[in-house]
């Protein structure tokens, strides 16, 4: 009875959040083309959505960044969106749970790449295993439920609760929400994102001590997708830069006397 009433509940919200936003404006669009040439398996998508979910996620995250997904490279037989596309993203989705998408579903949307720094190709090949073995499982429907609680209007939250907020969800491993199936990928190889990093006194002989920093996991239900923005263990690649860019080929329009810019 109440899990069926849960599920009716969770499916309206479902509805509603994954309504696009008024007036939605991209300002730095990169074509799935050109993103194609310069993503590496193992690197991670960040996108600007435009629906009802992803203005709350942007504000309880202060970020620009709604969405994160993983690249694994071109498989025409991930999924079943047919062999004409190419399926070269994995991602959580409240509306499919974990699947495989294309580039081409993200060509209107800001985004960013984030790679990894020092990943070996064997690490990368586990981390992409780590993802493909949870694809058919369901999006955390709690983590729906408590995002419902933000929709009318948004409350007036304290940034740094703002985090907390977003860790939500039921904690059954067999769920997963879009930046913790990443994080948790990452981690499966003890790769850091944000790591919680402390001080600690290690004896290295006969009383003799150091200060050394020791890094703490922090849980993968805390990850939001602008961490791997801030992380300091990837790097932001921009296509128009790896593409050679010179500013002095750049034509612009000369305004005249009578216009204003």
């Amino acid at each position: 009875m109440f899990q069926w009433l849960r599920e009716k509940i969770s499916n309206l919200i479902i509805l509603y959040l994954r309504k696009p936003v008024w007036k939605y404006e991209p300002f730095s669009i990169t074509s799935p083309e050109i993103l194609e040439q310069h993503l590496q398996p193992g690197d991670v998508l960040l996108v600007e959505g435009n629906l009802r979910v992803s203005s709350i996620i942007k504000y309880l995250t202060q970020s620009t960044w709604s969405h994160a997904a993983l690249y694994i490279g071109p498989d025409l037989n991930a999924a079943d969106e047919g062999p004409s596309e190419s399926l070269d993203l994995i991602e959580a989705e409240a509306d499919g749970g974990v699947k495989c998408v294309s580039l081409n579903k993200y060509r209107h949307f800001n985004p960013r790449i984030c790679r990894p720094a020092s990943l070996s190709p064997e690490e990368k090949l586990r981390v992409i295993a780590y993802a493909r073995n949870r694809i058919g499982q369901q999006y955390d429907m709690k983590n729906i439920i408590d995002l419902g609680r933000y929709m009318f209007p948004y409350p007036p939250v304290p940034v740094f609760l703002r985090r907390r907020m977003l860790a939500l969800g039921s904690g059954d491993p067999t769920r997963a929400i879009c930046s913790t199936l990443i994080a948790e990928a990452f981690q499966s190889v003890q790769y850091p994102i944000l790591p919680e990093i402390t001080e600690e006194c290690v004896e290295t002989g006969t009383l003799k001590f150091v200060r050394e920093e020791i890094y703490h996991i922090r849980h993968y239900s805390l990850f939001t997708p602008r961490d791997f923005d801030l992380s300091p263990y990837f790097s932001v690649i921009k296509p128009t830069l790896e593409s050679g860019f010179d500013h002095k080929t750049i034509k612009w329009k000369h305004l005249g006397q009578n216009e204003k810019p």
